[in-house]
């Protein structure tokens, strides 16, 4: 075309930060929402929850958003939905069993809507997005059976959903850059251009302990550390130690509410700036990080145990047979407890006389 049109021809590049994906794994356990409800309501919560994701879609057109629940006994998306469940949305009509209005501040522990209505004045994406939202969740917590109703939650489940979504997020992003490009080197414009996305966690926890889950959890930790992926933390009510350890390891924000009524506060000047932003700022950082971990026999969190030497399994007291219990190895423990423990003691000086001078030497 240059020898054609007599004209140079160049790659439009742009300075712009990558998208934001914002990938929100909302803990809906019902008991922890029970308990809790005197302080911060599930409604209350949620709405809370909707103004931040607004806040979010609001800094750049291209950012993108997802929620997911980490239920009692299984993690469902809430938003985006199944495509054969969002086909209706895309051809500008209104879900038959969507909201649309904003949400009732109900202290029921279930948020609700009024019936739907066309509203000019609100705004399609976050019009979208809260439909879908409390659609879901209002599905998810009547098909919840009591007997499924346990203190802790499917973290475990969430974070693997969050890091396929944003796996599969990040490839359709970079497929369709690369086809867009002009012809030109594939190696060398994939080595210089920037990340098409930039993604990040961001966990409410109102639940317990998760020791019983503490080996897909740290699998997945390290998965998001090897992907420079940050998981964030809003421990909103509850103890646990793992989710410390997975915001340390990725770098990301740990904040214990002291306070829950004001989680909007929390959100929005806490975890609303990305990775790119973060870089100016000073984030809140956690101190005192307990590091401990679950023993792999009975799934409790201990300070001493036994590490196997082949595949790091950790025992809160020698196994049956001192036979690892994952991976069969013969653990050679020798006389555990019958040394005393050798404790490096300080050099004392001592005076060295020489010709009627004292001199120190060690």
């Amino acid at each position: 075309m240059n020898a054609v049109d007599g004209s140079d021809h160049y790659t439009k590049t742009s300075d712009e930060p990558p998208p934001s994906l914002l990938t929100i794994i909302l803990d809906t356990n019902p008991h922890a929402w029970a308990l809790l409800s005197p302080t911060l309501p599930l409604s209350a919560a949620i709405a809370n929850l909707l103004v931040f994701v607004n806040a979010h879609l609001a800094f750049n057109n291209a950012n993108r958003v997802a929620i997911i629940a980490s239920h009692t006994q299984r993690a469902e998306f809430l938003y985006p939905l199944p495509a054969q469940e969002t086909s209706s949305h895309t051809n500008g009509s209104a879900p038959q069993n969507g909201f649309d209005n904003d949400v009732e501040m109900a202290d029921d522990g279930e948020p609700t809507v009024p019936p739907l209505s066309d509203d000019a004045n609100h705004y399609r994406p976050f019009r979208l997005i809260q439909t879908t939202l409390l659609t879901a969740l209002t599905t998810l917590l009547k098909t919840t059976p009591p007997s499924s109703l346990t203190p802790t939650t499917s973290i475990a489940g969430a974070l693997t959903l969050a890091l396929t979504y944003i796996n599969k997020t990040t490839l359709s992003l970079s497929t369709t850059t690369s086809s867009t490009a002009p012809n030109a080197d594939t190696t060398l414009a994939a080595e210089t251009a920037p990340p098409a996305l930039n993604p990040r966690i961001l966990i409410l926890s109102v639940s317990g302990d998760l020791a019983h889950q503490y080996i897909p959890i740290m699998n997945t930790i390290f998965a998001c550390q090897r992907l420079s992926i940050p998981i964030d933390i809003a421990k909103i009510a509850g103890d646990t130690v793992f989710l410390q350890q997975a915001s340390d390891a990725t770098r990301g924000t740990y904040i214990k509410l002291d306070h829950p009524r004001g989680l909007l506060q929390y959100l929005m000047m806490g975890f609303l700036p990305d990775q790119t932003n973060r870089k100016y700022l000073v984030p809140p950082t956690a101190v005192g990080v307990d590091f401990r971990a679950a023993c792999f026999c009975h799934r409790k969190v201990v300070d001493v145990g036994f590490v196997c030497s082949i595949c790091l399994s950790i025992f809160c007291s020698p196994p049956e047979g001192a036979i690892c219990l994952t991976c069969g190895t013969h653990l050679q423990l020798g006389e555990y407890g019958g040394k005393p423990v050798v404790v490096a003691r300080k050099k004392k000086k001592r005076k060295n006389v020489e010709d009627g001078k004292g001199k120190d030497a060690t």
